[in-house]
C-alpha cells in the first residue's frame, strides 16, 4: 500500500478499491461534528493535511438536527469563500457525527441529541452545494490515521480507538473502512458501556492517576483483542497528547500499540478522504451502468 503523497493520488490507497476510482480530486472539505464544537477545514487529500486553519464555531445547545445544520452551513459557507477551496464542479463534502451512520441515516444517539435518531442526513442536508457524506466521528478519524498517519504504509487490520467524553473505534483493513464497530459500547468488567470505565472523561471522573488508567486501558485492549484480532491499535483522541503518562502501562498485547498522528485534525482529514472517494465511487457505478 502506497503512502499517498504529493505525487500518488489518495485513490492509491484503497486497497480493493483503487481499480474502481478515478484519481481523487486535490482538495475536499470534513466537517467535525463534536459535543462542544464543530469544526471544518480544506484537506489536501495527497498529503492528508489541511489546506490554512481549521474554522470552529460553538455547538448549538440543544444540538437537535436543524440547529447543527445551520452552523455546518456556516462552516461551509466559510471554508467555500477561501481562495483554496474546491471547484463547484468536483466539490466534496464529509461530516462526521457521533452516532451509527449507514447509508447517511443515524441509527444511535449515545454521545448525541436524540432527536437525531433515525434522521435522514441527505434530506437534512439537501441544499447544501456539492456531494455530501456523513460517517461516524471515530471512523473517520481512524481512516484518517490508517491512510495518512500512524498506520499508513501498514497492511493488514488497524483500530484505531478514540478516548474522550466516550470511546469510539474504527477498524480498517488494508485501508479499507468497516465502518460503525462502536465497541466502546462493549460491556467490561461490570461497566456497560466500557466507555462508562475507559474514556477520558471517565478517567477524570473516577481521579484515576495515570498508571491507573494505563492499566485499565490495558485490560479494555486485551477484551477487545479477543473479540476482534488486529496487528495495530492506533489510541487517538484529545488524550493521546498526554500518550507517554499512560501508554507506557499498556503492555502484554499481540498488536503494537501507538499514539495517534493526527490529534485534532484527524476527524476533519478523514471525513474529506471519505466523502471524496464515495463521490468517485459514484460516479465510478453511474459510468458502469449507462455503459
Amino acid at each position: 500500500m502506497t503512502k499517498p503523497d504529493t505525487l500518488a493520488p489518495a485513490a492509491q490507497a484503497v486497497g480493493p478499491l483503487s481499480a474502481a476510482l478515478p484519481p481523487l480530486p486535490q482538495r475536499a472539505i470534513g466537517i467535525d461534528v463534536g459535543g462542544t464544537g464543530i469544526k471544518g477545514g480544506i484537506v489536501n487529500l495527497r498529503k492528508g493535511k489541511l489546506t490554512g486553519e481549521r474554522f470552529r464555531i460553538p455547538t448549538p445547545q440543544p444540538a437537535t438536527p436543524e440547529a447543527v445544520a445551520g452552523v455546518i452551513a456556516e462552516v461551509l459557507d466559510e471554508l467555500l469563500s477561501r481562495d483554496k477551496a474546491p471547484s463547484a464542479e468536483e466539490l466534496s463534502v464529509g461530516v462526521t457525527l457521533p452516532g451509527i451512520v449507514i447509508d447517511n441515516v443515524v441509527l444511535s444517539a449515545a454521545n448525541i441529541d436524540e432527536s437525531w435518531l433515525e434522521c435522514d442526513t441527505t434530506e437534512l442536508l439537501k441544499d447544501f452545494p456539492g456531494r455530501i457524506s456523513t460517517l461516524n466521528d471515530a471512523d473517520a478519524a481512524g481512516l484518517a490515521e490508517a491512510r495518512y498517519g500512524a498506520g499508513a504504509n501498514r497492511p493488514g487490520t488497524i483500530m484505531t480507538v478514540t478516548l474522550g467524553t466516550g470511546v469510539g473505534t474504527a477498524l480498517v483493513h488494508d485501508g479499507v473502512l468497516v465502518p460503525n464497530s462502536e465497541l466502546g459500547h462493549l460491556e467490561f468488567e461490570g461497566a456497560k458501556p466500557a466507555e462508562a470505565k475507559v474514556s477520558a472523561s471517565a478517567r477524570e471522573r473516577l481521579n484515576m492517576p495515570w498508571p491507573e488508567y494505563g492499566e485499565t486501558l490495558r485490560r479494555f485492549l486485551v477484551h477487545v483483542e479477543r473479540i476482534q484480532p488486529v496487528s495495530q491499535f492506533i489510541i487517538g483522541g484529545g488524550i493521546s497528547k498526554r500518550s507517554e503518562d499512560f501508554l507506557p502501562f499498556v503492555t502484554g498485547l499481540r498488536a503494537e500499540v501507538v499514539p495517534a498522528q493526527l490529534t485534532n485534525n484527524a476527524g476533519i482529514v478523514g471525513a474529506a478522504l471519505y466523502a471524496a472517494e464515495r463521490a468517485r465511487l459514484a460516479a465510478a457505478n453511474a459510468l458502469g451502468s449507462a455503459e
